[in-house]
């Protein structure tokens, strides 16, 4: 079986609150890139996981690994399998990678072991995973486990750019002066890109300060005309949105010509 993890783009994220717990409570509106990593499950007498791919050099195999801990769920109903995964997203870069893999495999180990997924949809694994279970465009609340589809929100030409540098997700939430903002206002049909431009990334500024070389991500996509642009989730990867696909493909040749060393890929938002 082999199953596409999508990479996850947070069109905007507000913190608005912090539980007891220390759990932060987010707005956000989520879509998916037609972009990610591959995975391949097949049966087998035990759990076992290769990786591979531009991205998999130094990645552990074992039993912390999110993906395995994601197909274990599933070891007192079913015997194992082994499973292959294809690294293509840069790590820790805001595009939910590791969350991503972990839904796409507890999607394939409910279909082959013909048993449902978890009830909380694998938010013990993190709080990205739910909303990859889910795989399409709504709005995520709470701790990640508030879910609502989106049906309105239009398939968008996209470039994700990325520096090749990681940002560490606690350190970004632990750096924020201010984790009580106002939550999404409105998200009534009309023209998207203007509703986006009344919504924030919260975490952006801070990432920002920790990785300066995210702003120049931002700059390189404005520098090509991008409609809108961002962060997406703690970083450090950003969107920019273009009107055709033509438009997306030329920006991200561009950008690539100037910065080889970057992580660039022009991609569809939203397309399924």
């Amino acid at each position: 079986m082999e199953i596409k993890a999508q990479a996850k783009i947070n069109l905007c994220l507000h913190v608005v609150g912090q539980r007891d717990d220390g759990y932060h409570l987010l707005d956000s509106i989520v879509v998916f890139a037609d972009i990610g990593d591959d995975i391949w499950l097949k049966p087998d007498s035990k759990y076992s996981l290769e990786i591979d791919g531009p991205y998999g050099a130094g990645l552990s195999n074992g039993a912390d690994n999110l993906v395995l801990r994601a197909a274990k769920i599933y070891e007192h109903k079913y015997a194992g399998a082994k499973i292959r995964l294809t690294k293509n997203l840069p790590i820790s870069s805001g595009i939910g990678g590791g969350s991503a893999d972990a839904a796409a495999v507890l999607r394939g180990m409910s279909k082959l072991s013909r048993e449902p997924l978890p009830v909380d949809l694998g938010l013990s694994l993190g709080a990205d995973v739910p909303v990859c279970v889910m795989g399409k465009a709504c709005r995520m609340r709470g701790i990640g486990d508030e879910l609502t589809p989106l049906n309105h929100i239009p398939k968008m030409h996209a470039v994700l750019v990325n520096p090749n540098v990681s940002v560490s997700t606690p350190d970004i939430f632990r750096a924020l002066d201010c984790k009580t903002n106002p939550a999404i206002k409105d998200l009534a049909e009309g023209d998207f890109t203007e509703m986006l431009n009344n919504t924030r990334n919260d975490l952006q500024n801070t990432a920002i300060q920790m990785q300066p070389v995210i702003a120049d991500s931002l700059n390189s996509l404005a520098r090509t005309n991008a409609i809108f642009s961002r962060m997406s989730g703690s970083g450090a990867t950003c969107f920019g949105l273009f009107k055709t696909a033509t438009k997306a493909s030329n920006a991200a040749e561009i950008i690539q010509n100037d910065h080889p060393d970057w992580w660039v890929k022009a991609c569809v938002l939203n397309g399924a």
